[in-house]
C-alpha cells in the first residue's frame, strides 16, 4: 500500500475553502486519505497522478455531449486509486449527466462540485498546510511510539510490551510470531471468541506449508473473510540479515488500517528484528563454543579430549554416565544452491527442534552444527536406560525429519553407548561407521549401529580391501556385462532378494515376462559363476550387493 499519511476527504469538506462547493457523488467515499492536491489542465495528467490524490479540475475541457467520455475520466480516477475529484462545473456546464453520478455512487468515488468563484490556490494552499501539519503531528506521535518500543526493549527482552504497545495505537487485533526466541503472543481484547477463533485460524493458515507467503520478505496487505466481512490484514515481517524470523498481524475488526498504522508495524518489526539479531548472534557464539567443545571431545588426539573433559562441567555434563553420539548429515532438495546465511538458518532450526526433543524425553547433551552436518552428544542417566529413552529419541528425531523438514535429505547415525566422558569418541566413530552403512540399507533416516548386525562388519575401515576384493571376485563381473551390454542383470538380482526369489513377483516388479526373468537368472549364474539355488553362493551375491552399494560403485 502507499503510505499516505494526510487528512481525509471528510475533513477538507469541512474547511473554510470547501464552504461554497459541495459533493454531489460518491458520498462513501469521503473517508478516503488525501495526502496531495493537484490541479489537472488536461486529460494526460492521469499519467503522473500518485493514489491518494485529490484532483482539482473544470469542466472546460468536459464535451457536454459526450457523457462516455466523462465517464471514462472517473473510471480512470477511480482505477489510479485518487481521493477524489473536483470540477468547476458552472460556467462550463449546466450540471453532470446522470449518467456520471450514478457511476461515481457505484465506484464510491467522491465528485466534489466546486464553486466556480474560488481560486484553486486559495483551496490547495490551506489543505497543504493542513497536511503538512497533520504528518508533522503523526511524525511526532510516531517518534513517542518508537521511543516506547526502544525502552521497551532496553529494559529487557518484553515482546509482550511490544505488542501491547501496538495494540494501544492501532486498537485492533495483534499477534506476534517469532521462530527466534521462540515466540507468539496475541492482543485480542478488542473482539468478542468468534472473531478470535476465525483470526487464529486464519493466521494458521498463513503459516500452512502450502501458502508461500511465510517467506516473502515483504510487507502484505489484503482483505480476508472474518465473520461474514471482508477485513483488511496487515502482516509485516520481521526480517534480520535478509532471513524471514517472524510477523506482526492486525486485522481491521475495529478500526481502518491505513498508513499510520504502517509506520507503527514498521518501526515494531525494526525493534524485535534488533532482538532477534542480538539472540542470534549469542547463539553464533554459542553454537562456535559447542563446536569447538565436541571437536575436541571426539579427537583422537587424548590432550584435546582431555581439554574438553576439563570443559564438561560447564555445560552441566556427568563425565562418568553413559554418552552416545549421534551425526546428521544433510543433503538440500533445493534445485538452486541455498546461500551460507540460509543454510546456517535452516541448521539452526533443526538444531532448537532437536534440543527441545531433548528436553521433552529427558535427556541432556550438546547439539551444533559443523557445516552441512549436525553433532549430537547424548547424556544418558542409567536409570533410563531400561526406559528406553534413547529409542524414543531416536524416532522423535526421525519423525521430525521427515515430517517437517523436508526440503533436504537426511542420514544419521547413531553410536553405541559408552561409559564415561573420555569414550565418546568411539560412540563418534560409531556413528560414522553407521553412515557409511546406511547405504546398503533403504529408506532408513536414523541408523543405529547397534542394530546394523552383519553390516557392522561390512562397515570397518580397515575391511575396505578385503571387501573389494570380495566385490571382484563375486558381482563385479555381472556390473561389468551390464556397463558392456546395457543390460539389467544386477537390477534383476537386487529383485530376487527383495522378492525372496519368488519369480512371479519379480516379473510384475520388473515389468517383464516370466521367462525373460528365468533367462535373466541363468544368465547370472553362468556370470558369475555362482548358484543361487546354493545357500553360500546366495549369501555372498546378497552381500557383494551390499558392499556395492556400501562402495558407491554405479553401474553407467
Amino acid at each position: 500500500m502507499m503510505r499516505q499519511n494526510g487528512i481525509s476527504l471528510n475533513e477538507i469538506l469541512k474547511m473554510d475553502c470547501m464552504k461554497k462547493s459541495k459533493i454531489i457523488a460518491g458520498l462513501r467515499g469521503t473517508m478516503r486519505t488525501v495526502s496531495k492536491v493537484n490541479v489537472m489542465a488536461d486529460p494526460d495528467i492521469l499519467n503522473w497522478v500518485d493514489e491518494g490524490e485529490l484532483l482539482l479540475t473544470t469542466a472546460y475541457s468536459m464535451n457536454k455531449d459526450n457523457v462516455e467520455e466523462q465517464k471514462k475520466l472517473i473510471k480512470e480516477c477511480a482505477n489510479k486509486k485518487l481521493a477524489g475529484i473536483g470540477i468547476k462545473v458552472y460556467p462550463y456546464l449546466e450540471k453532470l449527466s446522470d449518467e456520471v453520478i450514478q457511476l461515481a455512487n457505484e465506484l464510491n468515488f467522491p465528485i466534489i462540485d466546486l464553486h466556480y468563484s474560488t481560486p484553486f490556490s486559495d483551496i490547495m494552499t490551506p489543505i497543504f498546510k493542513e497536511i503538512f501539519n497533520k504528518q508533522a503531528r503523526l511524525l511526532q506521535r510516531l517518534e513517542k511510539i518508537h521511543e516506547r518500543l526502544m525502552n521497551a526493549m532496553l529494559s529487557g527482552p518484553s515482546i509482550e510490551k511490544i505488542s501491547r504497545i501496538i495494540y494501544e495505537n492501532l486498537h485492533n487485533p495483534v499477534y506476534i510470531r517469532l521462530d527466534i526466541p521462540k515466540f507468539s503472543i496475541k492482543q485480542f481484547k478488542c473482539i468478542n471468541e468468534t472473531t478470535k477463533e476465525q483470526i487464529t485460524k486464519n493466521i494458521e493458515n498463513f503459516y500452512s506449508p502450502n501458502f508461500n507467503k511465510r517467506k516473502v520478505k515483504k510487507f502484505d496487505e489484503r482483505s480476508e473473510l472474518i465473520n461474514g466481512k471482508c477485513i483488511k490484514r496487515m502482516v509485516m515481517p520481521i526480517v534480520v540479515e535478509n532471513e524471514v524470523y517472524g510477523h506482526i498481524f492486525s486485522f481491521a475488526t475495529n478500526n481502518p488500517l491505513g498508513g499510520f498504522d504502517l509506520s507503527i508495524l514498521e518501526s515494531a518489526s525494526t525493534t524485535i528484528a534488533l532482538e532477534v539479531l542480538k539472540k542470534l548472534t549469542v547463539r553464533e557464539v554459542e553454537n562456535r563454543y559447542k563446536s569447538e567443545f565436541l571437536e575436541d571431545l571426539i579427537s583422537l588426539n587424548k590432550n584435546r579430549r582431555q581439554k574438553a573433559v576439563e570443559r564438561a562441567e560447564s555445560f552441566r555434563l556427568n563425565i562418568d554416565t553413559l554418552y552416545s553420539i549421534g551425526i546428521i548429515n544433510i543433503k538440500s532438495n533445493n534445485e538452486e544452491r541455498m546461500t551460507i546465511d540460509a543454510i546456517s538458518n535452516y541448521i539452526n532450526k533443526i538444531i532448537n527442534s532437536i534440543e527441545k526433543i531433548m528436553e521433552d524425553v529427558k535427556l541432556k547433551g550438546v547439539v551444533a552444527s559443523k557445516t552441512e552436518s549436525i553433532n549430537i552428544l547424548l547424556s544418558i542417566d542409567e536409570n533410563l536406560v531400561n526406559k528406553k529413552v534413547l529409542d524414543d529419541f531416536k524416532r522423535k528425531v526421525e519423525q521430525l525429519l521427515k515430517n517437517r523438514f523436508k526440503d533436504a535429505e537426511f542420514t544419521m547415525g547413531v553410536g553405541r553407548a559408552y561409559k564415561g566422558i573420555t569414550k565418546a569418541y568411539k560412540s563418534h566413530i560409531d556413528a560414522e561407521k553407521a553412515i557409511r552403512a546406511g547405504r546398503m540399507l533403504d529408506d532408513q533416516i536414523v541408523i543405529d549401529f547397534d542394530k546394523l548386525g552383519i553390516f557392522k562388519i561390512l562397515c570397518q575401515d580397515d575391511l575396505n580391501e578385503e571387501l573389494l576384493n570380495f566385490y571382484n571376485t563375486t558381482l563385479k563381473p555381472l556390473v561389468d556385462y551390464d556397463n558392456k551390454k546395457s543390460t539389467e542383470l544386477v537390477k534383476t538380482l537386487e529383485s530376487y532378494y527383495e522378492h525372496n526369489g519368488n519369480l512371479k513377483k519379480m516379473s510384475d516388479s520388473l515389468f517383464t515376462h516370466y521367462n525373460t526373468v528365468l533367462y535373466r537368472v541363468q544368465r547370472i549364474k553362468d556370470i558369475t559363476e555362482l548358484n543361487l539355488d546354493n545357500a553360500n553362493d546366495r549369501l555372498s551375491l546378497e552381500i557383494a550387493l551390499k558392499i556395492k552399494r556400501l562402495l558407491g560403485i554405479k553401474i553407467n
